[in-house]
């Protein structure tokens, strides 16, 4: 396993103009890490020449693009509102392959009021089929990410996944990107039946329990999970805590690098 990060881990000074996203890769430089997954909202542009800068400066600063992110949902009611999001995600599809990245996350969504959980699937999986059928040709993964809504717990995501038609799930081109601080209840549990379907991670500081609130993640134990599952990939930090990132961000970085070194 590589340790990276999201650029949102940045996101305030993303968002502030403060720092740019050539600033985010250098800092993952500073910071010793492996790869990082570009978040589409940090792009101060789409043109290619500016992708193929960023593609450039991040192999020339050793950096792996391992994937991006688009703010998307499938679960609409509106089939129009749907089509847009096949159309974004489709839309960033290409862009990840003038950046070099192998993979995207994307959202399912909630429930919309007088829907059940039922049609809201179907229509993620309908929406997944459509962006599979495009993205496969191209050569990315499609990475779905559990976040609430449709994708609540592992059982939801692996029903989701296990739905879609084709061979896309067995070939690897489709799985989740298992968010490791967004499952509730048991989540080493939680993480333990997603982990064979992860194609990609988010790595939080902290977890959820039922009846206990927030407390620090145990990465010794989510790597030798992830580990056993056959997950290669990247640890790829989506920093949500209240320390700024900037003295946060070392700590967690040699901690994840330090658990990936006692696998």
């Amino acid at each position: 396993m590589k340790v990276g990060s999201t650029a949102y881990s940045y996101r305030t000074y993303l968002s502030s103009g403060v720092m740019t996203l050539e600033g985010f890769l250098d800092k993952a430089v500073e910071l010793g890490m492996d790869c990082v997954d570009l978040t589409a909202y940090y792009f101060k542009s789409t043109d290619t020449e500016y992708l193929n800068d960023i593609k450039k400066y991040a192999y020339l600063s050793g950096l792996d693009i391992t994937g991006t992110a688009v703010g998307n949902s499938f679960t609409y009611k509106e089939p129009e509102k749907r089509a847009e999001a096949v159309q974004m995600v489709k839309k960033w599809v290409d862009f990840s392959v003038i950046l070099g990245a192998p993979c995207i996350r994307v959202f399912a969504g909630g429930i919309p009021e007088g829907s059940t959980f039922e049609e809201a699937m179907r229509w993620t999986v309908e929406c997944l089929e459509e962006c599979l059928d495009y993205a496969k040709p191209k050569g990315v993964i499609i990475a779905l990410e559990n976040h609430g809504g449709i994708t609540s717990t592992a059982d939801q995501v692996k029903l989701i996944l296990e739905s879609v038609g084709g061979s896309y799930l067995k070939e690897r081109w489709l799985g989740t990107n298992l968010d490791l601080g967004n499952y509730r209840g048991d989540p080493y549990k939680e993480i333990e039946k997603a982990a064979p379907y992860a194609v990609t991670t988010h790595a939080k500081t902290d977890i959820y329990v039922d009846g206990a609130g927030r407390q620090d993640a145990d990465f010794k134990k989510i790597t030798k999970i992830l580990n056993n599952a056959g997950y290669k990939g990247c640890l790829s930090i989506e920093y949500e805590g209240e320390e700024d990132p900037m003295t946060a961000m070392p700590k967690f970085v040699n901690y994840l690098k330090d658990c990936v070194s006692k696998l």
